[in-house]
């Protein structure tokens, strides 16, 4: 005979995460099945599991003897740093709302209450647009069931009646949302949370609830020419056509935590992360610590945006999916054919000479002349040939927007590997010593070898003002670069290029790549050159003209 719980202390608080986790371990398939919305991706019930497992695993951490303050905290933490998916995030702040009930102490009736009143304004707040037919009325049916009850009943009346009004509400979930309705679903966040609530019944009155078991429809056979329906947004249930088209990826998930916004950077962060996507929530545990979530089509400016928000940390980037496309319709790609048996290179590249060289590698050339966006890089990755890509990035990208592209693409089947090359002459010199007969790993060794074995640096023209390590530069300037470093300032951009080659070859070298550029004149690589060979005897130099745009000329130390 198990007692009828009063209130809700630390061990109840245990044996209830526990709980949750069986139940939803239990009923993970059944929940995944029932995913259509927003996007059809079968992981809600996944993401609940893991996000749960997580918060236990965080509460456990607090050790055996936490009082219930320690525990509900412990449990918020986990959660928010955890949580996988939209619905993660949103039962994150249902535990950051027990928290904040438990710390005063074991929960009764008008903790219980209070909570849910704190659970439905914290997902309020973190969500970017609430949807009617979701977990959002589900936990608000819950919070009026427990609002409508008076202050002095039992806890265990109180529960059983909240579950209740829950397990109705997924019922209603079906008629209120347009995507629920033609597939024959419930919505399988609601679901989530209706297991949750149930979870915590069992720990007050011993005894689970009866309860149905959903299925999803059979579906009906489409039609010769219907058309397949457009993925919907969680953010006002428009179509979310915006790099969902046919012969485009279908986007990704981003989920990761950033330490250290305040409310105001937060919501500055909820607002720019709904500029690149949809089902947007950015949620807090309550310590300075915030879950993200967005669905984009570029990840890579999602991680820039908590980046620039503050400290980030276990970004998880997962894609939707991709449709097939050909190569051709690639703006900006540029193919040499089969580049080798089983592997093929990747690089982006400025200027039409450049591409020319790297084409005559066997390159396949994506262009960089202007800012590029991440989600090209991952098409073309997606549509190369073979399963095997290297990737020569050339500076074009940011590290952290290689990361997300690398992931996306391992996602979609793809063994890619970005190879540090920061510049055009590295990818060069990288592409010299490719040698498709050797496995992937040890041809990606010895080229990222060469890359890294090459001193660069780089001419430019200042624009503005600037006060440099060497002095301050004028518009008009000369500016020579040692990799990413201003080394050189000088009136004239010969005297700017020949110091700048001293440098390099201060510690040495046997030969000198210069890619000239397009705002270069006629004669400037010939100028360059003859320098090399008057004030270094013994060094091999050689010169392409490379078109880029920028950069008056790179160079290239072997």
């Amino acid at each position: 005979m198990v007692d009828v719980l009063d209130s809700i202390d630390a061990a109840a608080l245990r044996r209830w995460a526990y709980r949750c986790v069986d139940a939803l371990t239990a009923r993970c398939d059944e929940i995944d099945a029932l995913n259509v919305f927003p996007i059809p991706d079968s992981d809600t019930g996944t993401n609940l599991m893991f996000t749960l497992r997580a918060a236990v695993e965080s509460m456990r951490a607090a050790g055996p003897d936490a009082d219930a303050r320690t525990v509900g905290r412990a449990l918020a933490v986990g959660a928010v740093a955890g949580a996988r998916g939209n619905s993660g995030v949103i039962v994150s702040q249902l535990l950051r709302a027990v928290a904040e009930a438990a710390a005063d102490g074991p929960l009764d009736t008008v903790s219980i209450q209070a909570m849910l009143r704190r659970a439905r304004v914290l997902v309020a707040d973190a969500v970017s647009v609430p949807v009617e037919g979701t977990m959002l009325t589900v936990l608000a049916a819950a919070d009026r069931e427990a609002s409508a009850h008076d202050a002095n009943v039992a806890l265990s009346a109180l529960v059983v009646d909240i579950a209740e009004a829950t397990a109705r509400a997924v019922d209603s979930t079906t008629d209120q949302l347009v995507d629920l309705r033609e597939a024959g679903v419930v919505d399988a966040g609601a679901l989530g949370l209706s297991v949750i609530v149930d979870a915590l019944v069992e720990v007050v009155i011993g005894r689970t609830p009866p309860r149905r078991r959903y299925r999803r429809p059979r579906e009906p056979e489409r039609q010769a020419g219907t058309d397949v329906s457009t993925p919907t947004s969680e953010c006002g249930g428009a179509p979310a056509t915006s790099g969902y088209a046919a012969g485009r990826p279908l986007g990704y998930e981003v989920v990761y935590v950033v330490h250290g916004p305040n409310d105001a950077t937060a919501a500055e962060l909820r607002r720019a992360l709904a500029d690149l996507g949809d089902s947007v929530v950015v949620a807090g545990d309550g310590s300075g610590a915030w879950s993200a979530h967005v669905h984009t089509t570029d990840p890579g400016g999602a991680v820039d945006r908590g980046i620039a928000a503050g400290d980030v940390r276990g970004v998880r980037i997962s894609c939707f999916g991709t449709v097939e496309f050909a190569e051709s319709s690639v703006p900006g790609a540029r193919g040499g054919g089969a580049v080798s048996v089983g592997r093929d290179i990747l690089a982006l590249v400025a200027g039409d000479g450049a591409a020319d060289l790297y084409v005559q590698e066997g390159a396949t050339v994506v262009r960089c002349d202007e800012a590029i966006d991440s989600s090209v890089l991952h098409r073309v990755i997606v549509g190369m040939k073979h399963r095997e890509v290297l990737v020569l990035p050339n500076g074009a990208l940011s590290a952290q927007e290689l990361v997300a592209v690398g992931a996306a693409a391992r996602a979609d089947g793809k063994d890619v590997v970005m190879l540090p090359c920061t510049a055009m002459v590295q990818g060069l010199a990288a592409l010299a010593v490719h040698d498709a007969a050797r496995a992937a790993v040890d041809d990606a060794f010895t080229m990222s070898e060469a890359a890294a074995g090459t001193r660069w640096g780089s001419l430019r023209i200042a624009h503005e003002r600037s006060l440099t390590w060497v002095g301050m530069c004028e518009p008009g300037d000369s500016i020579g670069l040692a990799g990413q470093e201003v080394v050189i300032v000088a009136a004239r951009p010969l005297d700017a290029g020949c110091r700048l080659l001293d440098q390099l070859l201060a510690t040495g070298g046997e030969m000198v790549t210069v890619l000239v550029g397009a705002q270069a004149s006629q004669d400037f690589g010939a100028q360059l050159a003859e320098y090399v060979t008057g004030a270094h005897p013994g060094v091999d130099v050689v010169v392409y003209a490379g078109g880029q745009p920028g950069d008056l000329v790179q160079f290239g130390v072997e």
